[in-house]
């Protein structure tokens, strides 16, 4: 499975959010502390706002905040408001077509790559859940620098 770049776009965002501290950013201010176009990463902003992760305030002050500690917020939190609820895995059942199809019984059970796959991707999904931003935040809180950098480029 491939992610698009929103996710990462979105990981980087929520905690700069919570390095640069309490005030609003807004969405220009964010795009250039990356280098990323301001258009794109504002869908990615609502797409977070929608999923409850951030909080919009309109208005001259207004911009981004974080909705809730990083420790409520985990990583599949975040691929699941930019990416969606689908499965990775769709079965189309190409077990029952062509020549062996034809000539096989008609299966009585669920295809067993189906579940395979979606064994995998609970597996994944869980790993996804037992991990939140605050375990990323205190590996960049290794690294001091870091804040100071990210409040600097938000500025």
């Amino acid at each position: 499975m491939r992610m698009g770049k929103g996710v990462e776009w979105a990981l980087h965002t929520l905690l700069n959010l919570n390095m640069a501290g309490p005030a609003a950013l807004g969405t220009g201010q964010l795009a250039r502390a990356h280098g990323l176009p301001a258009p794109y990463l504002n869908k990615q902003l609502q797409q977070l706002v929608r999923a409850g992760l951030l909080v919009s305030t309109a208005g001259s002050r207004g911009g981004f905040t974080l909705a809730k500690p990083l420790t409520e917020i985990t990583l599949l939190d975040v691929v699941l408001a930019i990416e969606g609820n689908e499965p990775a895995f769709r079965c189309e059942e190409i077990r029952c077509g062509g020549r062996i199809g034809e000539l096989s019984p008609k299966p009585t059970g669920p295809c067993q790559v189906k579940s395979a796959m979606l064994r995998a991707e609970q597996a994944w999904r869980e790993a996804l859940s037992a991990q939140t931003l605050a375990d990323i935040q205190a590996e960049l809180d290794q690294e001091p620098a870091i804040r100071t950098v990210v409040r600097s480029a938000v500025d």
